[in-house]
């Protein structure tokens, strides 16, 4: 089913792609003196998680439960643990092809990270599992049109306030809401392990904190208001 929504896939894995090309190469980001690409890269690893766990996932369930589509499913032997497994790891498979293609993208520009690897895969997966809760809480409890277009408004301010595209430092009065967010959470802890040469430092507490808080709340909150029909 995912890979039958090649519109899909094509903007899931091409608009994490042509951001990173473009702002790397127009310098209009507040980056400082940090090659643009350094933070770039780490960003963007984080958009394509919200992107394919939280809008991606969340509009597609939308509609197939507002055509009927999960609740046949779920009265076949495929039985709902499982179609809800399957969905978990269709979402990964594709972070797994972003990242591979991301990466390869980012080293052509130049990117040349001090990389945590297993610090950035925990917060990959924490923050999966959050936006993937709030992607299913929208896909339950709300008509599919309106959860298409929430999910479209959510994504656009958390890619503005998330720490992706502008340091969350530079956010002025919206620091503050932007770092109780998981997208912040999840970028600050990728900036740190994947940061480009001589800029790599701790992931804050804080970032962790709030991962754990989302990837334990949200899939809670999907559960009570999830509605099959």
């Amino acid at each position: 089913m995912t890979l039958q929504r090649g519109e899909t896939l094509l903007v899931t894995l091409g608009i994490p792609a042509f951001l990173l090309v473009f702002f790397s190469e127009v310098h209009v980001l507040p980056t400082g003196d940090r090659h643009p690409i350094d933070f770039l890269a780490p960003g963007v690893l984080a958009l394509a998680v919200m992107s394919t766990a939280m809008v991606s996932l969340g509009i597609a369930t939308g509609f197939e439960r507002s055509y009927g589509v999960l609740k046949r499913l779920g009265s076949t032997p495929l039985g709902r643990p499982r179609l809800l497994a399957a969905k978990i790891i269709s979402v990964i498979a594709v972070e797994v092809v972003q990242v591979v293609i991301l990466v390869a993208i980012a080293v052509g520009l130049g990117w040349r990270p001090h990389a945590s690897a297993g610090l950035a895969v925990v917060a990959e997966l924490l923050a999966t599992v959050a936006f993937a809760g709030i992607g299913l809480a929208m896909a339950g409890a709300l008509r599919a049109e309106i959860n298409l277009a929430l999910s479209n408004g959510v994504y656009l301010v958390l890619l503005l306030i998330g720490g992706i595209v502008f340091p969350v430092t530079k956010l002025g009065g919206f620091a503050v809401v932007a770092r109780a967010l998981p997208a912040a959470a999840l970028s600050r802890a990728l900036q740190a392990t994947l940061a480009g040469s001589g800029t790599a430092g701790a992931v804050p507490a804080e970032s962790w904190i709030v991962l754990v808080t989302w990837a334990v709340a949200a899939p809670v909150v999907a559960a009570v208001m999830f509605r099959w029909d």
